[in-house]
């Protein structure tokens, strides 16, 4: 019998100042039984980084053929394709075939490792942005998460500030790789 994902509700408050969004965001967040709580709450904060109207959740570690979230057209081409972790370089080049932009979001202590060994492979492909968050920080969000979350997310000159009435925690994604997406 496969175990139950875990549901948690977020109320997402966005303070973009870099992009000029300033949006609520009311979410339902399943955390699939092999995900943990720093990877569900990077999840969020990649959310928040890239949030629009149109961007929405896939079912992520419970497919394949579906990324972390992406963003689509009204034709349903997608804009936007957002993946969280090391995927696999194959992955990454399919993905960029279909998409407009991909973005990676890696984290934790294996992201440098993954990092190098695919860093040359990858700055062939032209539509994709990498992104590294600093594992203290990442470390740092999961002691936030919690069944009913209320976040307030601001974001300038690339810093990121999460708040909510359980702490406050500052993260700096560091900017490996970047296109020029409009």
């Amino acid at each position: 019998m496969a175990l139950k994902a875990t549901v948690f509700k977020v109320d997402l408050q966005i303070a973009d100042m870099d992009r000029n969004y300033y949006q609520s965001h009311a979410l339902t967040v399943a955390r699939h039984a092999s995900e943990t709580d720093e990877r569900m709450m990077v999840r969020l904060l990649t959310f928040a980084l890239y949030a629009s109207g149109a961007l929405a959740f896939g079912k992520g570690i419970a497919a394949d053929d579906e990324p972390t979230m992406w963003e689509k057209d009204l034709t349903g081409a997608i804009e936007r394709w957002i993946e969280v972790g090391q995927p696999d370089e194959r992955d990454i080049r399919k993905a960029s075939g279909r998409a407009k932009h991909v973005v990676i979001v890696t984290y934790g202590r294996s992201a440098e490792p993954w990092w190098e060994l695919n860093r040359d492979k990858l700055q062939r492909i032209g539509n994709l942005t990498v992104l590294r968050l600093p594992v203290a920080a990442t470390q740092a969000l999961a002691t936030l998460a919690n069944r009913n979350m209320q976040l307030q997310c601001s974001v300038q000159e690339h810093a990121v500030l999460i708040t909510t009435d359980a702490g406050a925690v500052q993260v700096e994604p560091q900017m490996l790789m970047d296109v020029a997406y409009e």
